[in-house]
């Protein structure tokens, strides 16, 4: 084969490829092109919702499509997780993720209709507003320990509220128990907001809540805050030391609020999603409107955020293991 055929052969090939390839690269360029419905497995109204309803606003400049918030509320989360674990992974629906449906429903409930851990493409880790501990302010205990050795010298005898069996604050009380050596009664509410109202009654003796929930209460000095549950001590409460600091190595308690996509969402679309959420969630800007909020801006990786999920999903599912937690 001469010179003049070789190039022109291999310029035949060269075009043929580039052909086959600009479809794909075109598509990807182009995402996205209509509008993404963005779920949330809860009613209107709660974190949930008002950080997504956030995130959607803020997203429509960057993405150049409206993103529409769309609340499939049901089964403690259960509904609409299992709506976006089964929609197409086209980029065209996420999903605001946190504890219930993620990492506490499939460690409590039989026949739960989607594998957190396999169904679902992480996008980034969005918020975090630590479970904090409170007691009454007519408790004797002004610190972590002081609450400890009241609970360990009368075992059975101090009560907690919380939202719920399951809740999120009856698996962080529980972890608290396992790890102080202490035993404390549940009384479990249809709802945090019942169990804050016997707590400030002095009707309960402690409870681990969420930060935004509490801190108007603590601020009025109607109830005193001993701790948060965080790993770090919080941006939006740091005179708080953290339960760990306080003699309770190895606690971890907080409200974790991520974004997710159906499983097999191309790598190109989770990086989109992740850099324009990312962008909005360390700009100045995004802090100061989700503090406001009660929530601690993060921003992760895709793959942080899957790390996170399987540690709180490991975590959960051992405390629902050895306290024998079962929601069917």
């Amino acid at each position: 084969m001469n010179t003049k055929m070789k190039t022109t052969k291999t310029f035949i090939i060269a075009v043929a490829f580039l052909a086959g390839a600009w479809p794909a690269a075109a598509q990807t360029q182009a995402y996205p092109s209509k509008p993404i419905r963005f779920i949330v497995p809860f009613a209107p109204g709660g974190s949930t919702d008002l950080l997504a309803r956030f995130l959607a606003q803020q997203l429509a400049a960057p993405l150049g499509q409206t993103v529409v918030v769309d609340n499939r509320a049901g089964a403690g989360g259960v509904v609409g997780a299992e709506i976006a674990a089964r929609a197409p992974a086209d980029g065209y629906t996420i999903m605001l993720g946190s504890a219930g449906p993620l990492t506490i429903n499939p460690n409590v409930r039989d026949k739960i209709p989607y594998d957190t851990l396999r169904d679902f493409e992480p996008i980034t880790l969005a918020t975090i507003s630590p479970f904090t501990l409170v007691v009454h302010p007519g408790s004797p205990a002004k610190t972590v320990k002081e609450l400890i050795a009241l609970a360990r010298a009368k075992p059975g005898e101090l009560n907690f509220g919380s939202a719920g069996n399951g809740s999120v604050g009856h698996f962080s009380t529980e972890q608290f128990m396992a790890l102080t050596g202490t035993k404390l009664v549940h009384v479990p509410y249809k709802g945090a907001g019942p169990a804050v109202t016997d707590l400030l009654g002095g009707r309960l003796n402690l409870m681990f809540e969420n930060l935004p929930t509490i801190q108007p209460h603590v601020r009025s000095g109607k109830l005193r805050m001993l701790a948060v549950g965080t790993k770090q001590r919080s941006a939006l409460a740091p005179e708080f030391p953290t339960i760990a600091e306080e003699g309770v190595p190895g606690y971890d308690s907080a409200t974790v609020f991520g974004v997710l996509a159906p499983a097999k969402t191309s790598s190109a679309v989770i990086t989109r999603l992740n850099r324009e959420m990312v962008a909005i969630l360390k700009s100045a800007d995004g802090k100061s409107a989700l503090a406001a909020r009660g929530l601690e801006a993060v921003g992760s990786t895709a793959q942080e955020y899957r790390a996170q999920i399987k540690d709180e999903y490991t975590r959960y599912g051992r405390i629902a293991k050895a306290v024998g937690i079962r929601l069917d």
